[in-house]
């Protein structure tokens, strides 16, 4: 199993250029399950989580050609309407699948979802959005087993609380759905407006989105189109944050300050000078030591849980006492006692972590737990005195797109170890 080793207290120096969205990528992929034609997209990352949702595209009957950032995906024909548990347990994306075969074929057999061990995160949103517009809905032994024998129909939906994949799911299904759909409390995150972009050009009417409130006229059918990818929010702000703590200077090329809501307030906050630039965005660390500072996650434009674990690593040197609240999901401070390892002074009470600055971080063996808190130790190791050893880099791999390669190129000493 590969391991990253990094030797710390380096700064970083030059220009990183910011990957298509993963978030955005993989639901833009499911929507090529809704038409018959070509759905060109580019700006796709070459990540574990893309590859894995191809494998079950393909199984489906999607013809793919994938080269560089651009992929061709054309479903002529749905050639199976069953999503096996050894593909979905592997990335909780796959689930969205369950809607677009529905809608277009009126059955589908979906295994329940895997994916990161953060909290339960059901999917009941996502069973009820497709029961209100018309699908039966049965479990069997840890399928969902969906069906509309006369096609769905538009719906009012009402979210209890806001959710990003039941937002982008029902979307997804009610694009050829007959009547209106309207999605209350629907989330505002950008993924679901570039999502929008993508269904709109393969002739969806779709209102609102990015709004609270999202409208679907449902068509007779999709057609092929080209759209690309949105820049990720989440890898911007990572390497925004790497500039925090092991300072120098970064532009952050293709990255965009309005997608980063209220990272870019957080940051600038603690001490970090971000601004945009000609290409992107440039960052760099305003002052010597980073200053400590509350944050809260919330849905966008609040900030977002994704960069969390990256920001506990960017206060565990900062100075002063900080406090981050966790909102969205639960039991996702699993990155802290592997921070602890290294130094950092954490304590966690129910959602809330109170990280106590120490002026140096020293490198250890630590593990990754999820994707994101992967990246925090990371950005802990970039910044620590000495080596340190990641483990379970498989999580990276899901998310980051050449990780190792863009850091080295500014300067970092980090490499993968086979074995």
């Amino acid at each position: 199993m590969d391991r990253l080793a990094i030797i710390g207290g380096r700064p970083l120096f030059g220009e990183i250029a910011i990957s298509g969205a993963k978030n955005s990528a993989l639901k833009v992929m499911a929507a090529s399950l809704l038409t018959d034609e070509t759905l060109t997209i580019t700006n796709v990352p070459r990540l574990a989580d893309v590859d894995m949702l191809l494998k079950l595209l393909e199984r489906h009957g999607v013809e793919a050609a994938f080269e560089g950032s651009r992929l061709e995906l054309t479903a002529a024909a749905i050639t199976s309407t069953e999503a096996p548990y050894d593909l979905v347990r592997k990335m909780r994306a796959s689930f969205n699948v369950l809607g677009p075969l529905v809608a277009r074929e009126g059955k589908a057999r979906v295994s329940l979802p895997g994916g990161c061990a953060i909290g339960a995160r059901p999917v009941d949103l996502h069973l009820k959005a497709l029961s209100a517009m018309g699908a039966s809905i049965d479990l069997d032994e840890g399928y969902v087993v969906a069906e509309a024998k006369n096609g769905l129909h538009g719906a009012k939906i009402d979210f209890p609380f806001v959710s990003v994949g039941a937002t982008e799911h029902a979307m997804l299904a009610a694009t050829l759905a007959r009547g209106r759909t309207v999605l209350a409390n629907a989330a505002c995150e950008p993924e679901i407006g570039d999502l929008a972009d993508c269904l709109v050009a393969m002739g969806a009417r779709i209102e609102g989105a990015g709004s609270s409130t999202i409208e679907i006229e449902g068509v007779d059918r999709l057609r092929g189109a080209h759209h690309e990818v949105l820049p990720d929010r989440i890898e911007t702000g990572a390497y925004a944050m790497a500039a925090g703590v092991a300072g120098g200077e970064l532009l952050l090329r293709n990255g965009r300050l309005d997608l980063l809501g209220a990272a870019v307030g957080a940051l600038e906050e603690a001490g970090l000078s971000i601004a945009e630039a000609e290409g992107g965005i440039r960052v760099k660390r305003a002052c010597d030591r980073c200053r400590a500072v509350n944050i809260v996650t919330q849905p966008f434009p609040g900030f977002p849980t994704d960069l969390q674990a990256q920001f506990m690593a960017l206060m565990a040197t900062a100075e002063g006492a900080s406090q981050i609240k966790e909102t969205i999901f639960e039991n996702r401070f699993m990155h802290a006692p592997e921070l602890a390892r290294m130094g950092a002074s954490i304590s966690v009470d129910g959602q809330t972590a109170t990280v106590r600055g120490v002026k140096r971080l020293k490198g250890a063996p630590v593990m990754a737990t999820d994707l994101r808190a992967s990246m925090s130790l990371v950005l802990a190791g970039l910044g620590a005195e000495g080596q340190t050893i990641i483990n379970r880099v498989y999580h990276l791999d899901r998310g980051f797109e050449r990780l190792e390669e863009k850091l080295q190129a500014c300067g970092a000493l980090i490499e993968r170890v086979s074995g």
